[in-house]
């Protein structure tokens, strides 16, 4: 019951958030928030908007295979910010776009601009999908399985309460509730590292040597190149999947947007692109004493890290904080991943509207268009649970990872050449370069064994960049200038 209580309460201050950010409800405020927003509410909302439920189940547990390895990619994240702050911000300023998609039409053309709109609603709706189901199903464990509430209702009432907050203010709306539910994110990470820390005696300072001494706590792997967790290879893809992921990504881009002028956006850019070093450093910081934890108390790690902390706040049966632990825990996964689908469920409509459509003023059509996609949203996930294989889910997660690298390539081209291409065939480029991509991985892991990781985005960016060259009209492809 204090669980329900607890998420009660989370959602009507959301419900309350949204009533007092809805001054207009209308599609400049739903698409753009009037281009009012302060740059540190932005800058700190993004941050939780950035961390998806899985993130915070799965990061903590990446410790047991991977030690803190992970910081190699959040450190190329900064590059990745870097660029997308001076090189994608001021073109998207300069145009004063609603959907940055819209760069593609005005640059290569409409069959251009269509593909990178179709690619991104595809692979956000489905990636979304993917990631809120995996927090569907821990909330159904945790939650709604005790009190006899059927998976189906339960996901259709999380859909329909972030539509509730969102169907009006849209972004605008957004850009507060992501700094609440941000607060509540950190708020459970640092209350739990402290259960954690309280339940193995240390302070502070002891937490930091333990920690700091672990082998787990590894960073830089800089003597096996063919190693997936080679430094280089993780600094440049986590620099380029910021680049492809947010900056070629309408539904990170969209709250950017609203900032009143560029510097302010680069401002918030540069602000909360810094901020995700130590916060995954937090997550990873907790892996580790849970490790500790679990060795000291006998407990056998589980067979997958995603495990790790909901295995721990499950089992853990301290009298003082038996009934805290699962509260805190679902406040944090809850505001994790509702900060991260509102998010995306917004910038669906938009591109939805203003790319697919091209309607950007037409209300009545963005009212509709944000309840199909609510619903579809929760009809995705409802099918994964029905089908329930992890495998699926796995090889959704596989294809949703290509569906980005078209991205890099088209908007590579545009920035960074200035030819035409033949518009019409740009389609079959884009599609053709994850088969292509795929084909490529599966020779090297037979011939080489070698396995390809994040630098697969890269490779797949490269081969729709070669393929856009082959379409310029009656030139050759020139290197870019």
């Amino acid at each position: 019951m204090w669980i329900i209580a607890i998420i009660c309460i989370y959602f009507a201050i959301l419900m309350l958030i949204s009533k007092l950010t809805q001054r207009r409800a209308d599609n400049q405020t739903f698409f753009r928030a009037e281009r009012r927003s302060p740059w540190y509410m932005v800058a700190f909302g993004m941050i939780g908007a950035s961390i998806s439920g899985v993130t915070f189940v799965s990061v903590p547990g990446m410790v047991l295979s991977s030690q803190m390895t992970y910081l190699q990619t959040c450190l190329g994240f900064i590059l990745g910010y870097l660029v997308v702050a001076f090189v994608l911000l001021p073109v998207y300023y300069r145009l004063n776009l609603i959907s940055i998609y819209t760069y593609l039409g005005q640059r290569l053309g409409h069959r251009s601009y269509q593909t990178g709109a179709w690619f991104f609603l595809l692979s956000k709706l489905v990636g979304a999908a993917v990631k809120f189901y995996v927090v569907c199903i821990v909330l159904q464990q945790f939650v709604f399985d005790d009190l006899g509430v059927p998976f189906v209702v339960s996901v259709l009432g999380m859909a329909l309460l972030i539509w509730l907050y969102t169907r009006k203010g849209g972004v605008r709306t957004l850009v507060f509730t992501d700094t609440f539910q941000t607060v509540c994110l950190f708020s459970a990470l640092l209350l739990i590292i402290y259960i954690a820390m309280g339940q193995m005696d240390y302070s502070l300072v002891d937490a930091y040597h333990a920690v700091s001494s672990d082998e787990r706590s590894r960073v830089f792997v800089l003597d096996d190149w063919t190693s997936p967790r080679y430094f280089w290879k993780q600094f440049l893809s986590g620099a380029f999947i910021v680049i492809v992921m947010t900056g070629l990504d309408q539904d990170m881009m969209q709250k950017n947007l609203t900032c009143r002028t560029l510097r302010e956006a680069q401002k918030d850019m540069c602000s909360y692109g810094l901020a995700f070093v130590p916060v995954n450093l937090l997550f990873l910081a907790l892996g580790v004493l849970l490790a500790q934890l679990f060795e000291a108390q006998g407990i056998s790690f589980p067979v997958k890290g995603d495990e790790l902390l909901p295995l721990f706040v499950e089992g853990n049966h301290s009298p003082h904080i038996s009934h805290l632990l699962p509260l805190i825990f679902t406040l944090g996964i809850v505001a994790a991943s509702f900060s991260s689908a509102d998010s995306a469920l917004t910038s669906l409509t938009t591109s939805y509207c203003v790319d697919i459509r091209n309607k950007p003023h037409d209300e009545q059509l963005r009212k509709r268009s944000h309840i199909v996609i609510c619903l579809l949203f929760a009809v995705m996930i409802i099918l994964f649970q029905m089908l329930n294989s992890k495998s699926l889910i796995d090889a959704i997660y596989t294809i949703v990872s290509y569906t980005y690298g078209p991205l890099l390539g088209l908007f590579a081209f545009g920035l960074f050449t200035k030819k035409q291409v033949r518009d019409k065939w740009v389609p079959l480029v884009c599609v053709a370069s994850p088969f292509i991509c795929y084909g490529i991985d599966l020779v090297a892991q037979t011939l080489w064994d070698y396995h390809f990781g994040y630098e697969l985005l890269m490779l797949n960016g490269l081969l729709t960049f070669l393929g856009l060259c082959l379409l310029i009209r009656s030139a050759e492809c020139q290197s870019p200038s």
